[in-house]
């Protein structure tokens, strides 16, 4: 992708992303409060759901002190909706005939992790995939701002993870504006980006199991369903409205 228009889908989305993580962590800690989901657990089911699933609550999990078993409830939660999503999203676009820049920025707002963002929208078209992972990945970069104020608010000294991923995708970018001779070694890097997300979407399903639902239990799994819900109703229900547009 131009490095201009990562630049610009970025900063379109800016806001909507700064509104939508701070909406999703109220209304997910309203959930587990009403749901009586031990408070981290919550916490970090929020933060999955509102920034990039497994990789915020990894960068976050160490802050909070979350035990081993509030680590697993809560990425066991993000897991199985992110795996739904990745199965349902294009199907669900496409009945609502949403166009590939409404399907791509819906994506990147309602699907937990990065990889099903991507998976989801590199099916529904190039378009789609463009968007989905240039807002996606500004979405990831709130991983830093909230661990900062988390690590505040729990006086922590853990170490904050920086989202190196994020950094590579800016590097890619750069060298297909500034350096078009490469070219056709950015196509060979494509096909091999193509065969490693489809391991990784391997991966995901092939870990999606009713063992894996049960482990995570019925109260944190409900928040997170709940909570998915809204922000996929909601966003899908704001992007059609034309309120969230780039």
């Amino acid at each position: 992708m131009n490095l201009h228009e990562v630049v610009r889908v970025g900063r379109s989305g800016f806001v909507y992303t700064m509104l939508g993580i701070s909406l999703t962590l109220i209304a997910g800690m309203g959930l587990g409060a009403l749901l009586g989901v031990q408070r981290v657990a919550a916490f970090l089911i929020s933060t999955g759901t509102a920034i990039c699933g497994g990789s915020a609550i990894a960068a976050v999990g160490p802050i909070t002190h979350a035990s081993d078993e509030e680590m697993a409830v809560s990425l066991g939660t993000v897991f199985v909706l992110n795996s739904v999503a990745l199965l349902i999203f294009p199907a669900i676009g496409a009945a609502l005939k949403l166009t590939q820049l409404q399907f791509g920025l819906w994506a990147a707002l309602a699907i937990h992790d990065t990889s099903s963002v991507v998976g989801a929208a590199a099916k529904y078209g190039s378009l789609a995939l463009a968007v989905a992972t240039t807002v996606k990945l500004a979405r990831a970069l709130w991983i830093v701002p909230l661990s900062v104020g988390t690590a505040l608010a729990y006086r922590s000294k853990a170490k904050i993870q920086w989202p190196w991923f994020i950094a590579l995708f800016c590097l890619a970018a750069v060298c297909n504006t500034y350096l078009p001779g490469g070219a056709r070694e950015y196509s060979s890097a494509v096909k091999v980006a193509k065969i490693g997300l489809t391991a990784t979407l391997f991966l995901i399903g092939s870990g999606l199991s009713v063992a894996t639902i049960k482990e995570v239990g019925h109260r944190p799994l409900l928040q997170g369903i709940l909570l998915w819900l809204l922000v996929s109703v909601g966003s899908v229900w704001l992007i059609r409205a034309g309120w969230i547009a780039l």
